[in-house]
């Protein structure tokens, strides 16, 4: 049996996850992580004592005895990093968002293609139980035509030093519209404050369709609690994720608003629809081990992942759009499609 060989650069916030991940897979072996911080390369190696740790991340991007390259680092050095690694055959694991910028994304993309190297964007709750279930209602037909997005990730969050929180927090968000709905949005407009320094700490985000269909994001860094809630509209039924509560994250409710014209008449009859609720079963696996099985599979059977290179490019150029909307007062602007 094949044995991916992975280096991991980075082992802070999210590293150690995706090293645990990468170490129990079967199909892969965590041969080296690159830490730039000595305590934590002294963390790594405890953790890891198979691994080589090093200091560079020259050691995973240029190494001939790495065949994936993972990169867990701040967002400004994942161009540089994912190019390098891509240049030297590598595939690529990289955290979102995948860059700073949508002319940076399509250079990954493109090199990507050119290297016939697998880049997967490391969106993680696209393999979460309830979001592939919702995925699954959702094509089914369940909900009827969708009408709203509306989705809540508020706490107090760790203040980021180089993205402001809709780049933190809003590329969850961002993946899970757009493996959901598709892509096919047109338009995004941008509110947001920031109260401490430069960088924005709540953001309102609005993205528009075709259709009537309308999304909407709100993220902050500043909540005293922690609310993770969307909530998704149709002429049918109505879908409520709590990702707070384990038991029933799901509820999809048979209650909405039939309307009908009067013949003859300019008004509407309006007629409230209060029918039963259910809460369908949640598959509960660990996200972050499905996506790295899936990625080793796409690796192995050369086909693209859900969260692929062209999917992280379409988030950036979303947050990019966010960034020029914040600019200019909230001004929607057009999305290329």
């Amino acid at each position: 049996m094949a044995i991916l060989n992975v280096g991991l650069i980075g082992y802070g916030y999210w590293g150690p996850n995706v090293a645990r991940n990468f170490s129990r897979n079967p199909s892969c072996y965590l041969k080296r992580i690159a830490e730039k911080d000595e305590n934590r390369r002294r963390i790594a190696k405890r953790n890891f004592p198979a691994a080589d740790v090093t200091d560079t991340e020259l050691s995973v991007t240029a190494a001939p005895d790495i065949d994936v390259a993972v990169i867990a680092t701040p967002v400004h050095t994942h161009f540089e990093f994912a190019r390098r690694a891509l240049d030297n055959g590598k595939h690529l694991w990289i955290e979102k968002p995948m860059t700073l910028s949508g002319a940076e994304s399509d250079a990954i993309v493109n090199l990507a293609a050119q290297k016939n190297r697998i880049v997967m964007v490391d969106h993680t709750f696209l393999f979460t139980g309830a979001v592939q279930t919702i995925k699954q209602v959702v094509d089914d037909g369940e909900l009827g035509t969708l009408f709203y997005y509306d989705s809540v990730r508020i706490n107090l969050g760790l203040f980021q030093s180089d993205v402001n929180v809709i780049w933190d927090l809003a590329p969850h968000d961002l993946s899970i519209i757009d493996f959901i709905l598709g892509p096919k949005a047109r338009a995004i407009s941008a509110n947001a404050r920031g109260h401490f320094n430069a960088r924005e700490d709540v953001g309102y985000l609005t993205i528009y369709y075709d259709d009537n269909l309308i999304a909407h994001v709100h993220v902050n860094w500043l909540s005293p609690v922690k609310i993770r809630q969307t909530t998704i509209g149709g002429s049918k039924k109505a879908l409520v994720w709590n990702d707070m509560e384990r038991d029933t994250a799901i509820k999809i409710y048979d209650r909405g608003v039939d309307v009908q014209n009067r013949e003859g008449m300019y008004d509407l009859l309006a007629r409230y629809r209060m029918g039963m609720m259910y809460a369908p079963v949640v598959r509960m696996t660990e996200a972050l081990e499905k996506e790295v099985e899936h990625f080793v599979e796409c690796v192995f059977e050369n086909k693209q992942p859900v969260n692929n290179a062209q999917a992280g490019a379409r988030i950036v150029k979303m947050l990019e759009a966010s960034t020029a909307s914040l600019k200019e007062n909230g001004r929607a602007v057009e999305l290329a499609r």
